[in-house]
C-alpha cells in the first residue's frame, strides 16, 4: 500500500486562518491604541497649556462670612475654587488694567512671567481684624518706621522700616485722601525693576458687609496707586449680591 505523500512545500499554506484572526486583532488592537494615544497627548498638551486657567465664563454664587460675590470661572484663581460653595478663602487674579479674567485674548498676558505689572492679585477673606490697613498705620506700623519719611512717587510718602524691627527691608507708603481714610501701602522692593514680581506690593481693604480684600501688585505700578485701589474696590463691589 502506497503511503500518501506530503503536501508539497510550497503548496502549504503559510499562516493559517486562527493566524490571521491573531494579527488581525493586534491590527486593530493598535489602531486603537494610536487613536487613544493621540487623543489623550491632544488633551494633556491642551491642559498643560491652559495650566490650570479656564476660559469659562460661567458665573458662581460663593458665600463668604456674611457676603455674597457672584464671579465668572475665569477670574478664579484656583481650580478647587470654581464651584458655587461657602468658602473661607477666594483667590483671584485680573489683567491691569481692564481688570479681565483669562480668555483667548488675554492667554499672553497671564503666561508671560516677564510682565508681572499686567497682572494684579486678589486674596478675600472674612474679615477678622476691625481695622484694615490704612486703620493700622498709626497704632501698628508707624513706630517701628523711620522717623524721617521721603517723597515717593505720584503724591506717596514713603516710610523705610527700621533695619532692627520685624518689618526690616519693607518699605511703606502712605497719601491723604480727602473724605477717606489715608492710603497705606506695604512694599518689598526690589533692587532693580527688572526683578519685580507681581507681589512686591499689598494693601487690605475692607469692603461690603465683612470682606477684606488683600491685593498684589508690581512694584512698577505703584504710579497708578489710585487707579488700582479704586478699581479693586469697584470690582467688587460691582459683584457683590445684595
Amino acid at each position: 500500500m502506497t503511503t500518501p505523500s506530503s503536501p508539497e512545500p510550497d503548496l502549504i499554506p503559510l499562516l493559517s486562518p486562527r493566524a490571521l484572526y491573531k494579527i488581525a486583532a493586534l491590527a486593530l488592537l493598535l489602531v486603537a491604541l494610536t487613536i487613544l494615544l493621540s487623543f489623550s497627548g491632544r488633551r494633556l498638551g491642551e491642559y498643560l497649556a491652559l495650566a490650570g486657567h479656564t476660559a469659562s465664563r460661567q458665573t458662581y454664587d460663593i458665600l463668604i462670612g456674611q457676603d455674597h460675590l457672584r464671579l465668572p470661572a475665569n477670574v478664579i484663581r484656583f481650580e478647587s475654587q470654581r464651584a458655587t460653595n461657602i468658602v473661607e478663602r477666594l483667590d483671584l487674579y485680573l489683567t491691569w488694567p481692564a481688570l479681565e479674567g483669562y480668555s483667548d485674548e488675554t492667554r499672553l498676558i497671564f503666561n508671560d512671567l516677564n510682565r508681572p505689572e499686567n497682572l494684579i492679585f486678589l486674596e478675600i477673606t472674612q474679615s477678622t481684624m476691625s481695622r484694615d490697613m490704612s486703620g493700622r498705620f498709626v497704632p501698628v506700623y508707624r513706630h517701628v518706621l523711620e522717623d524721617r519719611p521721603q517723597a515717593g512717587p505720584a503724591g506717596l510718602t514713603r516710610y523705610d522700616a527700621k533695619p532692627k524691627s520685624s518689618y526690616a527691608g519693607e518699605v511703606f507708603f502712605t497719601a491723604e485722601r480727602d473724605g477717606r481714610p489715608p492710603y497705606v501701602l506695604r512694599c518689598l522692593l526690589p533692587e532693580s525693576p527688572a526683578s519685580s514680581t507681581s507681589a512686591d506690593c499689598q494693601r487690605d481693604v475692607h469692603i461690603g458687609k465683612d470682606l477684606t480684600v488683600l491685593y498684589r501688585f508690581s512694584s512698577k505700578l505703584l504710579p497708578q496707586w489710585r487707579e488700582i485701589d479704586d478699581s479693586v474696590e469697584t470690582f467688587i463691589r460691582e459683584r457683590s449680591v445684595p
